[in-house]
């Protein structure tokens, strides 16, 4: 599942792969967001985990559970 995370006043975004689903994910972003510790804490596939100050979110995009397409495209 690929993850990516805006932040504010920043050119680039967080981008990620997870292997948790998409809902797992989202109940762990919206606790992570709601929660008032002021952090949003994800692990990526490879075990790095990723600890984000929420008040620097723009947004939080969950990618679909689709295979990567390997080869040409004709």
């Amino acid at each position: 599942m690929e993850i990516r995370i805006g932040i504010v006043n920043a050119p680039r975004e967080l981008s990620f792969e997870s292997a948790q689903s998409a809902e797992e994910l989202t109940e762990q972003i919206q606790a992570g967001l709601t929660s008032g510790t002021g952090i949003l804490k994800l692990a990526d596939d490879k075990g790095r985990v990723y600890i984000v100050p929420t008040a620097g979110i723009a947004y939080v995009e969950v990618g679909t559970e689709e295979s990567r397409r390997i080869g040409f495209v004709g």
